[in-house]
């Protein structure tokens, strides 16, 4: 049975990845700050900005999930944030690579876009936004997105272990969809997330499929949905919001998702099958 940890696995998302792994066979451990409300596997509490315990916790694992983490700028002071997010990425993946893990998926997000907390507000400079569009972050938190990308790519030219970073759109957990209604006639709402969304379920399969596909090498993926979080149009939205923004890399006729999913779909023979409007009433 092959043993897979997933750091993180007691938050939003961890939960869902935990409950995916565990229900596709894998031995499961959720290494995380706090007990999870509902107990699906073995919990270890642990903190991973020591080196020490990455190691303790991976002992024995065949791939690492790591979305343990601070996950949104401004929650705490900045340096904070960075420390965190940068420290523990290093040492999962520093035990990692000692333990022999040859394969990890980590959480990076669109956040490192530099659009979701810029201060300097800008909008993206072509849609869909693919993994080749400038990261150009002006918070901590998307900053230590991109650290971590590169300490991924680091890792993979020093061990050739395989490194999934994913850019998650918008994660969404099943009881959010009620709160849907309240914004999706408004295009100034979420308009720094590209109004995008990627249901819990989706990310985590894409997680899973992730360590199971072979010869990725340091490889960055979009995470979001088919379509867009809103009831408007994607041109509208834009029209609306970003009007300066006139480079159109694929059709748009509809509620097309403005942060592009194609590379995850081809790399790993993945597709996101939970859309809000099959659980919203309109």
């Amino acid at each position: 049975m092959t043993k897979a940890v997933i750091t993180g696995g007691s938050g939003m998302l961890g939960k869902w990845v935990v409950k995916e792994f565990v229900e596709q066979g894998y031995e499961v451990v959720n290494a995380d700050w706090k007990k999870p409300e509902e107990s699906l596997c073995p919990t270890v509490i642990v903190d991973l900005t020591q080196l020490g315990e990455a190691y303790g916790v991976l002992a024995g694992a065949d791939v690492v999930v790591h979305l343990g983490a601070i996950p949104v700028a401004y929650s705490h002071p900045n340096e904070v944030t960075f420390h965190n997010n940068v420290q523990s990425t290093y040492n999962v993946l520093e035990a990692a690579a000692g333990l022999g893990i040859r394969k990890a998926v980590i959480a990076s997000s669109e956040s490192s876009y530099g659009i979701v907390f810029a201060v300097n507000r800008f909008g993206p400079q072509y849609v869909p936004v693919d993994e080749a569009h400038p990261q150009l972050p002006q918070d901590s938190y998307g900053l230590s997105k991109v650290v971590n990308e590169q300490t991924a790519d680091m890792f993979n030219r020093r061990t050739g272990m395989q490194v999934v970073s994913f850019r998650l759109g918008n994660v969404i957990p099943p009881e959010a969809y009620e709160r849907f209604p309240s914004f999706i006639h408004d295009p100034e709402q979420r308009d720094r997330i590209l109004w995008s969304y990627i249901d819990t379920r989706d990310a985590a399969v894409a997680c899973r499929l992730a360590v199971e596909a072979e010869g990725l090498g340091s490889v960055a993926l979009n995470i979001a949905a088919d379509d867009s979080s809103m009831d408007i149009p994607s041109r509208e939205l834009l029209a609306a919001q970003f009007p300066e923004v006139t480079d159109f890399r694929a059709e748009l006729h509809g509620f097309e998702s403005l942060l592009s999913n194609a590379k995850a779909k081809q790399l790993l023979n993945w597709q996101p099958v939970h859309a809000w409007r099959n659980y919203v009433k309109m």
